[in-house]
Formats: structure tokens, C-alpha cells, sequence
């Protein structure tokens, strides 16, 4: 089954998530390479950047930050340079870290030296932890989970998460939801958590060769029922993503990367942006669509790298196709949050608009320079029937907002029912609010409102004496 679901932006700023795992430092040294080395068949590259990136369960908890979400982390670093430049790192990110220090193994770290977008080499500097290095785990996990909505464990198999069990019944004890990235050839250390979120390749590697949707689905319901899964979400690459519950029809997803760049902590974003939206309330089928929106998204920038809030709001408004034009009133609230983030002024202007004709076009186009985008709310069919009496509207809703919306000055179409617009108006909480006519500022309807909160109301007047009504009774008469 394909996903034809409404999407729509979570209030992450309200979520509290507690992420531990795996954490590491991901360095990249980028350079030009123009020759091959004398001393052996291999590029050189002169380097002339360094950069340091948080990785694993770290770039996980990056992700969430990155959406507003409350996150703390639990993890594993060295005592070494390394461990204080991660730490560095997620405190400006505002994530609240709780490190075991290991006196004798290094933080994590994975150096990439990349030339002209391409990973030419990768090395590892690592020493897999025992649990010695995290015994202090269930302890800061049993303080911490009465402070949070989700718990996501980030396993990369590098030793930190050594008693999944312990983890997965802390949680379980106070009803909160359990997401795991797994890895290994051991699923059943997850045994008893909400989700898993393996990738195709990990994913056989359990349940061994899937040769078709059919032989995923089956082999995904018999893990689902042994391990006592509420869930099992699959990431596939450029298949997009599948979501098995037990007794309901599987969600395919297609993916959503235009143009993919670096799949490199991919896995890190969907699980993050999965455990954000549930933490945030969203059904978990919305909350899928979601993590794929932003895999889309982060795939298409080079490296280890986080999704931001204003990144998934845009691409929320542009899988609704809201980016401009007709709107419903929930799309336009979604893009007015967006225009916000940006910095942008929003303006407000209402009317019938039956006939649209050029006194219309001047007024519209001075409008929108009051601010930086323009909405035009229309009166529906009703509402002007009351106001203008059974003989009106001669263009119906559909076709008066569909010229309004090929307007260049018109950003956001939008319609209401009511006589007024002040409904409206409380929601959308416009900068500024504009009318035409031969108004005084404070007969505008609704300008008490805008004025309220500290917008502003501006007349401004209709051109070429242009009236609707008087070339309604100019064609009655002919």
C-alpha cells in the first residue's frame, strides 16, 4: 500500500526524547587532488579544510536539536582531545550530555578525506568498548526516563550498549515508547521494543534473502510476533521505506532524495525524526512519512549533517503543495510558520473578488509591498450570497480564487465562510493587515484584532475607480 496521507509539522519544541548509544566523532579533511603520488598509485590531496562532525547515537541527538526537540544524551568517550571536541559540539547544540569517560580507549572517530564531493579513503580510530565502559548506563537511564517521551537506543556495534534488556523494561515499566537502530546478528537483544529500524541489508541479514515484497512482508511479521515488536520499519535505499505492524496492511514509501549526495548517517535522520514526531504525538504512519520526508532531504548534503526545523516545514508545504497558489487553512498555517523562520513580513488582505479587474490588480500589487508575502482571503459563495444578496457571486469560489492565485503578487489563496474574516485573522496573526476603500483605520473589520498583538492596519485605495458591483450593473444595463 502507498502513502497518501496528510503531513503535517509536529510541535517538536514540547518533546523530550533521551537518546543513548553508540556516540563518535566523524572528521572529514577535504582537499584538492590534481596528481597521483611518486611514491605509490594513489591520489594526493592537498588538504586545506578539517571538519568535525558529531556521528552515531551524537548525530542522532544532532538531528532532534536541529528540530527543536529537548534531547539528552548518554554515551561513551575517551579521555582524549576527541572526546572534549563532541562534547563541545552537542553543548552549543543545547543537548544535555551525560558521558562515561573510558581511561583506556579512545572516543570514536572516523576520518574521511574527501576531494571534489568524493570519499577517497576512510579510517577508523576506535577500541570496542566492554561493560566496564558503560556500567553506569542503567543507573543515568533509570534517573533520566521519567523526564521523557521516547527512548531511542543507537547501536553502531561498537560496545556501548551492552544490556539492551535493562533499557528496553526501564522504559517499558513507565510506558515509554522504545526505538532501536539496531545492528549485529542479534536481534532478539531488542526483544520487547516498539520499533526497530534496520536498513534492507541488516534486515536480511536476520531474517535472510527476501526474493520478494511478499517474502519481506511474511519474514517481517514472524520477527515482529518472536521479537514482540510494535513495529518493524525498514529503510531501502532508493525503494524508499516499509512499515510492518502485525494485523495491518503494510505502508510503502517511496524515497524522496531528488538528488542523492551522501547517504552517511541517513539511518541517523529517519530514527530521529521518527522518535521526534512520536514524541510529538503523531500517529506512527504520519510520523513515517515524516522520517522519509527528511531522509529525502539530508541524503542531498555531503557528509554526516542534521535536518532543521525550517528545512522539514518547507518540505511538509512543498508535498502538500503549498508552496504558493490555493491553499486550505491548515496548509496556510504551516506556511506562514515557514515565512516566519525566514524572517519574513506577512500581509493580510480580504474581499469577494467576484470580477477581478484592474483596480484589483494595482491594489493587490501595492499590497504585497507592504510586506513579504501576500494572503488573499476570499469570502465563500455563502458568505456573499448574505452580504450582497441571492444575484451573487457570478464566479464561484474555484474560479475567483483561481485567478487571485495567478497573480505575481499573490503568494497564499485562501477561503472563509464566515461574514468576516476575523476568525481567520486570530490564527494567522498577519504583520500587517490591509483594506481598500475610502476606510478610516479603525473601521477596517478585524483591525482590533491585528492591533492586538502589535500588527498593523493600512487603507490603502482602489485604482481607476474600478468597482465590481458597478461593472455588474454596467453589463445588466447593456
Amino acid at each position: 500500500m502507498l502513502n497518501p496521507m496528510h503531513i503535517s509539522m509536529p510541535n517538536f519544541e514540547s518533546t523530550r526524547v533521551l537518546v543513548v548509544g553508540d556516540v563518535m566523532l566523524d572528521r572529514y579533511w577535504h582537499g584538492i587532488s590534481t596528481r597521483i603520488s611518486p611514491e605509490a598509485p594513489v591520489p594526493v590531496v592537498k588538504v586545506d579544510q578539517i571538519q568535525d562532525r558529531p556521528g552515531g547515537g551524537a548525530n542522532v541527538a544532532l538531528n532532534m536539536a536541529a528540530l527543536g526537540v529537548s534531547v539528552s544524551l548518554i554515551g561513551v568517550i575517551g579521555e582524549d582531545r576527541e572526546g572534549q571536541i563532541l562534547e563541545s559540539f552537542l553543548q552549543t547544540a543545547g543537548i544535555d550530555i551525560d558521558f562515561q569517560r573510558s581511561s583506556n580507549k579512545p572516543t570514536i572517530t572516523k576520518l574521511r578525506v574527501v576531494s571534489r564531493h568524493q570519499q577517497l579513503l576512510r579510517m577508523d580510530f576506535e577500541d570496542k568498548f566492554d561493560e566496564s565502559d558503560s556500567s553506569t548506563f542503567v543507573e543515568k537511564v533509570t534517573q533520566q526516563i521519567a523526564n521523557a517521551d521516547v527512548l531511542v537506543l543507537s547501536d553502531y556495534a561498537k560496545g556501548s550498549l551492552q544490556d539492551c534488556q535493562a533499557l528496553i523494561a526501564i522504559a517499558r515499566a513507565v510506558g515509554v515508547p522504545v526505538l532501536v537502530d539496531p545492528k549485529g546478528q542479534d536481534f532478539a537483544r531488542y526483544r520487547g521494543a516498539t520499533i526497530l529500524t534496520p536498513n534492507f541489508h541488516e534486515y536480511e541479514s536476520i531474517v535472510g534473502k527476501c526474493s520478494s515484497e511478499h517474502d519481506l512482508i511474511n519474514k517481517g511479521e514472524i520477527l515482529m510476533r518472536e521479537l514482540e515488536l510494535q513495529a518493524l520499519l525498514i529503510t531501502r535505499g532508493e525503494h524508499g521505506m516499509t512499515l510492518l505492524r502485525p494485523g495491518l496492511s503494510e505502508l510503502h514509501l517511496p524515497a524522496r532524495g531528488l538528488e542523492v549526495f551522501d547517504v552517511t548517517g541517513a539511518g541517523d535522520t529517519v530514527i530521529a525524526t521518527l522518535a521526534a514526531a512520536i514524541a510529538a504525538g503523531q500517529p506512527l504512519p504520519e510520523a513515517t512519512a515524516l522520517a522519509n520526508l527528511a531522509a529525502g532531504i539530508v541524503v542531498g548534503k555531503l557528509g554526516t549533517a542534521a535536518v532543521s526545523g525550517p528545512e522539514l516545514r518547507r518540505a511538509i508545504i512543498a508535498e502538500q503543495g503549498a508552496q504558493r497558489g490555493v491553499v486550505t487553512e491548515e496548509q496556510l498555517l504551516l506556511a506562514i510558520e515557514d515565512a516566519r523562520a525566514s524572517g519574513e513580513r506577512v500581509v493580510f488582505t480580504n474581499g469577494c473578488f467576484d470580477i477581478i479587474h484592474a483596480g484589483h490588480v494595482g491594489y493587490l500589487e501595492e499590497a504585497r509591498k507592504q510586506g513579504d508575502r501576500l494572503i488573499v482571503a476570499v469570502n465563500s459563495d455563502p458568505s456573499i450570497r448574505r452580504l450582497k444578496g441571492s444575484g451573487r457571486p457570478i464566479n464561484p469560489l474555484d474560479r475567483r480564487m483561481a485567478v487571485l492565485a495567478g497573480l505575481e503578487a499573490v503568494d497564499w489563496v485562501v477561503s472563509f465562510d464566515e461574514d468576516t474574516p476575523e476568525r481567520l485573522l486570530r490564527r494567522v496573526k498577519p504583520d500587517v493587515l490591509v483594506k481598500g476603500g475610502d476606510y478610516r483605520e479603525e473601521q477596517v473589520v478585524g483591525g482590533n484584532i491585528v492591533k492586538a498583538y502589535g500588527g498593523k492596519v493600512k487603507v490603502l485605495s482602489f485604482f481607476d475607480n474600478c468597482s465590481t458591483t458597478s461593472i455588474v450593473n454596467k453589463i445588466r444595463k447593456q
